[in-house]
């Protein structure tokens, strides 16, 4: 460890479960890199909804990581563990890590790391990692998302959707959006959606199949689940695909499944936390070769709705669940 990184720093602790008062501040001792690990002295991270299923008991860290919540964040790196050969201390890095980033020093994995993308301060680069790893995996990976083909996201101004319908676009798809305000609509269309459906007044599958053409959607990216999953199935085209990352509507649902197997649709889903470090580390790579250059051509920008100091978690939290938040929330170290 080099000696400029102290023995122990601030960072967010969970006592107990349950609403926002739930995080607290403390002093910890500061984690050491492991091989292949470093150490991030953290300017800014991320918050996710995760980190509220966590807080409230159901989303438990994967074994062996932080029990503190944050899942990217954006620094200099400190220390560096052994056989790490891309990073030295010094360097400006965003990373997605497994916990452990509401605080001033987190542990990344070397391979998770990623250069602080053209264009992007530290506040910015700290909002990207998470939303932009399951966006890469769930919709072009997993969901095979083309040029030319139509692409509808749900909750069009969060986090996730920011980032979907900015890459959806950048490759060349056709996007729609769902949000629950007129204000929020606009937002979508400003990012590149062709068409944005204020969900309280509009019903999304109506207005999908009216905007193309009433073929359908070919790719879907749902975090609501409930009654959502068996209207995607009928706002599909055939052959589509419909990708789930959460289910803020419920998990148990109904459906139809004559209607998947007429059209031939695919209906998956993941969640990146528990993934191995190579599956990762895949991600990082195609994210760097594919994605960081459009955040430097200025085709991709960093929509950060607020941003509250690292002791305020619990009030980030109450913006993030109170809803009305466009774009990503980020604590600042």
């Amino acid at each position: 460890m080099s000696h400029a990184v102290p023995s122990t720093m601030t960072a967010i602790e969970i006592r107990g479960k349950g609403g926002p008062e739930v995080l607290v501040p403390a002093e910890l001792p500061t984690p050491r890199p492991g091989p292949g690990q470093i150490l991030v002295r953290s300017a800014a991270a991320g918050v996710n909804r995760p980190d509220i299923s966590q807080r409230l008991g159901h989303y438990p860290p994967p074994a062996g990581h932080s029990p503190i919540p944050g899942l990217e964040v954006a620094g200099e790196v400190a220390a560096i563990g052994e056989r790490v050969r891309r990073w030295k201390p010094g360097d400006k890095v965003c990373a997605l890590v497994n916990g452990g980033g509401y605080a001033e020093y987190v542990i990344a994995e070397e391979t998770s790391a990623l250069p602080i993308p053209g264009g992007l301060d530290l506040k910015q680069a700290a909002a990207v990692p998470e939303t932009y790893f399951t966006v890469w995996h769930n919709v072009f990976e997993r969901g095979a998302l083309k040029a030319g083909e139509w692409f509808l996201v749900h909750g069009g101004t969060s986090g996730i959707g920011t980032t979907a319908i900015q890459l959806a676009k950048a490759m060349g798809a056709r996007v729609i959006a769902t949000a629950g305000s007129l204000d929020k609509c606009r937002v979508c269309t400003e990012l590149g959606a062709e068409r944005a459906i204020n969900y309280r007044s509009e019903d999304f599958v109506a207005a999908c199949k009216e905007a193309t053409g009433g073929k359908g959607v070919n790719v879907i990216l749902d975090m609501v689940g409930g009654d959502y999953t068996d209207r995607n199935i009928v706002a599909a085209a055939e052959d589509g695909r419909i990708v789930q990352i959460a289910t803020l509507g419920g998990a148990e649902v109904r459906i139809n499944l004559a209607r998947l197997y007429v059209k031939r649709l695919t209906l998956t889903g993941s969640t990146l936390r528990p993934r191995s470090r190579e599956v990762k580390a895949g991600f990082a790579r195609a994210l760097e070769e594919k994605v960081w250059p459009l955040f430097a051509a200025g085709k991709l920008r960093v929509l950060i709705d607020s941003s509250f100091r690292l002791a305020r978690a619990a009030d980030a939290h109450r913006r993030m669940e109170e809803g009305s938040h466009i774009g990503k929330i980020v604590l600042t170290i």
